[in-house]
């Protein structure tokens, strides 16, 4: 950060800290400006300049989504490793996921590329692997093509939670939805529908939520 905040300036950086922390992903300039009062979304994009002015924050253009925190970006351009365990892990840091093959477990050894060197406690709550992103159906959350989500493996998901889902043999990333038996797996694109699943009838998994992004990453990815 190149510049001390000024008292509102940390107030906006705070919420969307703890929001990345709780959900994931950013808030919406309208979620900012109602969480702290603010008379409209643009007096929360004035902040939002401020911060990136000073460092804090990057913001993608042309996203509702669209901050990233320097820190999230640190590892790009760094070497990653191969080495892997008996167990699936490797002591350098969270395997990053690549294709999933239809029916195995997503953390199989196969799927596998590396490893990135970062500690699972980087992430609230941690991380236990980062997934390739395919696709533009997450970017309006700033969930872009080649970015590596980071995954917290657990089944319990709360309704607005990004989520790892399986449906039958298909791993995809989206927002969750239920409504009794009704899930609906939500893309932040309006170019894309939403999957609508009737858990009566229909198998769903949840392999896990996102708990943060990282811009770059190589290669194909799920989406």
């Amino acid at each position: 950060m190149s510049r001390p905040l000024t008292a509102r300036q940390q107030n906006v950086y705070d919420f969307i800290v703890k929001t990345m922390g709780e959900y994931g992903y950013p808030p919406t300039r309208a979620e900012i400006a109602k969480a702290l009062g603010f008379r409209s979304p643009n007096a929360a994009e004035e902040h939002l300049r401020a911060l990136e002015r000073k460092g804090a924050i990057r913001i993608i253009r042309n996203t509702s989504r669209g901050i990233r925190l320097p820190a999230q970006e640190t590892i790009e351009g760094q070497e990653f490793s191969n080495e892997s365990t008996a167990e699936g892990t490797a002591p350098n840091g969270l395997p990053v996921i690549g294709e999933v093959a239809a029916g195995s477990p997503v953390l199989a050894a196969e799927h596998i590329d590396r490893y990135c060197p970062l500690p699972p406690e980087y992430f609230t709550p941690k991380a236990d692997y980062l997934l390739r992103v395919r696709g533009l159906s997450m970017k309006d959350v700033g969930i872009l093509e080649g970015d590596l989500l980071a995954v917290h493996r657990t089944e319990r998901v709360r309704d607005g939670q990004i989520v790892v889902a399986r449906i039958e043999d298909e791993v995809t990333v989206k927002r969750f939805k239920r409504q009794g038996h009704n899930v609906q797996l939500i893309a932040e694109n309006a170019e894309f529908d939403p999957i609508v699943i009737d858990l009566r009838t229909q198998a769903l998994e949840i392999e896990g939520v996102g708990v943060g992004v990282i811009r770059g990453g190589n290669g194909q990815a799920l989406g």
